[in-house]
């Protein structure tokens, strides 16, 4: 596989980032997770059942 200087750049760049995102383990996942539990609508749940 020939190794291109632009996705070598890529990568490094990549391991570089810092942001956190939304789906991230930690205590943004585990609020994001209440929240959807939380507007669950009774007709799903009626569904499910």
């Amino acid at each position: 596989m020939k190794n291109k200087r632009w996705l070598t750049t890529m990568i490094e760049d990549a391991k570089a980032c810092d942001t956190q995102m939304p789906w991230a383990r930690g205590l943004r996942r585990e609020a994001m997770i209440a929240r959807r539990t939380e507007t669950t609508s009774p007709e799903l749940e009626a569904k499910a059942a």
